[in-house]
């Protein structure tokens, strides 16, 4: 009987169909049913000022593609022009042709009910399924036929078949069979007719589509059988929710169809379900908590408690702490959705301070289970933008746990997710946390991630979509190095080791990753603050003796090869000099970029070349030579954001301490505007400085052709 009931109804074809439909007494198809364009039994046929008959769909096409064309109107069976395209409808033709159908479909449906049984061959079955699903997305009123011939529970009997094939046909029939029909569903109410479907969709594998299409149609039901079943039925309805859960849309109909308030209370609740059942439960929690949607509007308990409650969250830490670890790395996800969410994040912030667990969550660093570890580093990770200090103190104070976090960062298995959220972890740490860094000196983390940084660079590690998170969070790590200089004599000597200033220049021209090329700046800066400490400065020669006696004789030494800056001899290795690591247009460059926190870090690097120490006129000769006078000054002008317009005034007052700079600049009435508008608006230590600035620009005339390009 293969291909009776397939839809195919082509008399021009010599398949098997017509033997079937004659052997098993199904009316003949006439040629007046079938249009002669689209070869289809007509549903709307119209008929032409000639008397031949077509689809209205189809004829209506051709006459259009005969207008386009610029060909003249004929009829496509006899090519002959026509007078008119006017279209008669065929009514009686309509009614014989609906009549004819609702006949053979009967006929057809009959057939598909004899071959609805394990004894039918896998073809027949899956013919009469198609079939049934078929006629029921076509016509509504067909739903009823089909729950009139007892044959929805013949559908679920055939999730019970040993084929995968059969089951999946079933199940997308019974949906197709109940969707938008309620009477239908009554159908499916019988708790053994519920158990069949709970269980059997919980073997199949089901593709995202059919995941929305089971969540729509049949998610109360299995949501009411987890709340009210015996423990079989519990539990196919678990698993079977446990699997529409994993696709995000899916999950989101489930939360509509109110899962979350049944699922927290067989989680929270001892003795509600066994152990292996809390499992999936968990897994579903960790589902839905995942899928983007806001579960903070969904109550859950009495007082409008919902799953971010600080009780709640109490409940999940414990549980967390006191289960196996396939629980407790579903609800550590469940806490890592949680976290994702700027709206809820806080809350679970709160609650893990107030609970004291933090030293409980950072242990899960060390264990073996790759899940667990990477759901916790992950859970952490989120946690470190608001509780970095909390979590630096318990790295420090457990064993082991930086060591952990270093080793995943460490592994040369390409770039994992778990890699990343570990870079991305550390580099939230307090970069000023000078024990933290120490260890991380003390146990080689910064030559590991100079490593893999510098991989990276080269190419050797690429096309994983983890790569520029990854990269961002060692070069956040890295950097922490330079703010401890001062401190840290094993600092410095790392920076030279490695060449990290020159590592850093390079890694201003990472075009594309504004956070490497903001952190790479703010390195530079606090390198560059350090030159004028590391520079060695020349040894001048003792007088001699005609000197000691007439000083009118004596004549200083002239010693070349000096920093202009730094007024020593200057190294990028050595004493981490701009000037000589030829980082100063780089850094120029970066002043323009759209990017408002890269322009304040580049500007605050390229401030070191004219801080106290340092020998400022020369500073600002090298910026003038680098043509960064004017992208300075528009940094001011544009006042992007407090920090930038504050960071501007500063090196613009120290700009305009050279008499040329301040002569050309006190004609260009937009700049002094800038310095007024910081004198009267900013900060008290900015205004003071605007002022400085103003007296500046006050003592010089409005007229100066040195900077003609300034605009």
């Amino acid at each position: 009987m293969a291909g009776s009931w397939d839809g195919s109804y082509d008399p021009g074809s010599q398949s098997d169909d017509s033997h079937h439909f004659e052997r098993l007494h199904i009316e003949p198809l006439y040629d007046a049913f079938v249009c002669p364009l689209t070869k289809q039994v007509m549903r709307d046929p119209v008929t032409l000022e000639n008397g031949q008959t077509f689809e209205r769909e189809a004829i209506e096409k051709w006459f259009k593609e005969c207008r386009e064309s610029g060909r003249r109107l004929v009829c496509p069976l006899t090519q002959k022009e026509l007078k008119s395209a006017d279209l008669n409808q065929s009514i009686a033709l309509r009614n014989t042709i609906e009549e004819w159908t609702t006949r053979n479909e009967a006929a057809q449906l009959d057939m598909a009910r004899r071959s609805l049984n394990m004894n039918s061959s896998e073809d027949d079955v899956l013919l009469s399924l198609r079939f049934i699903q078929r006629i029921c997305q076509k016509n509504r009123s067909n739903k009823h036929v089909v729950r009139n011939a007892d044959l929805i529970p013949m559908i679920v009997d055939m999730l019970k078949s040993s084929s995968r094939k059969v089951r999946c046909k079933a199940l997308e029939t019974l949906l197709a069979v109940v969707e938008e029909d309620e009477d239908n569903k009554v159908v499916l109410g019988p708790p053994e007719t519920k158990h069949s479907m709970a269980a059997y969709l919980g073997d199949l594998v089901l593709n995202n589509d059919v995941k929305v299409h089971v969540a729509k149609t049949v998610g109360e039901s299995l949501i009411n059988i987890m709340k009210s079943g015996n423990m079989q039925s519990r539990e196919a309805a678990l698993k079977a929710l446990n699997q529409i859960s994993s696709f995000d849309a899916s999950s989101k109909v489930l939360i509509e169809a109110g899962i979350l308030p049944p699922l927290v209370r067989d989680l929270f609740t001892v003795g509600q379900l066994p152990m292996r059942l809390k499992e999936v439960s968990a897994t579903i929690l960790s589902n839905v908590v995942n899928s983007g949607y806001d579960v903070d509007s969904i109550p859950i308990g009495p007082d409008h408690q919902t799953l971010v409650s600080e009780d709640n969250v109490h409940n999940l830490l414990h549980l967390i702490s006191n289960t196996g670890p396939p629980i407790e790395c579903k609800l550590l996800q469940v806490l890592v959705g949680l976290t994702n969410s700027p709206t809820t994040v806080l809350n679970v912030v709160a609650a893990i301070k107030s609970s004291g667990a933090t030293i409980s969550l950072v242990q899960f660093i060390e264990v073996p289970q790759k899940d667990l570890r990477m759901a916790s580093i992950k859970l952490l990770q989120n946690l470190s933008p608001h509780m970095g200090q909390e979590l630096a103190d318990a790295l420090r104070g457990t064993v082991g746990q930086l060591s952990g976090l270093i080793r995943v960062i460490s592994e040369n298995t390409g770039i994992s997710e778990e890699q990343a959220a570990a870079a991305g972890l550390l580099a939230e740490l307090p970069e000023r946390d000078l024990g933290l860094t120490r260890q991380m000196l003390d146990e080689g983390a910064f030559q590991l991630i100079i490593s893999r940084v510098v991989k990276i660079k080269q190419g050797d590690i690429r096309g994983t979509r983890f790569v520029t998170p990854f990269l961002e969070g060692l070069v956040r790590v890295l950097a922490r190095v330079t703010f401890v200089l001062s401190d840290e004599p094993d600092a410095v000597a790392l920076c030279r080791e490695y060449g990290l200033a020159a590592l850093f220049i390079d890694l201003l021209q990472t075009n594309g990753i504004d956070n490497v090329q903001m952190v790479s700046a703010a390195a530079l800066e606090n390198l560059s603050l350090e030159s004028k400490n590391l520079t060695r400065l020349p040894e001048m020669p003792p007088p001699g003796v005609c000197a000691t006696i007439f000083p009118c004789f004596s004549k200083q030494p002239v010693i070349t090869g000096l920093c202009r800056v730094h007024r020593g001899t200057c190294s990028l290795k050595e004493s981490f000099c701009l000037l000589e690591g030829r980082a100063v247009h780089k850094l120029v460059a970066l002043l323009d970029h759209t990017n408002a926190k890269v322009v304040e870090a580049a500007l605050a690097a390229l401030s070191t070349l004219l801080d106290d120490g340092v020998d400022i006129e020369q500073g600002v000769s090298v910026l003038c030579e680098a043509e960064g006078i004017k992208p300075i000054l528009d940094v001011l002008l544009e006042k992007q954001t407090e920090n930038l317009r504050r960071r501007a005034v500063w090196v613009v007052e120290r700009l305009l301490r050279n008499d040329d700079i301040a002569y050309e600049v006190s004609g260009d009435q937009n700049v002094s505007t800038a310095l007024v508008d910081a004198f009267h608006h900013a900060d008290y230590r900015t205004r003071q400085i605007a002022e400085r600035a103003l007296k500046h620009v006050d003592k010089i005339p409005n007229f100066s052709g040195i900077f003609p390009n300034m605009g």
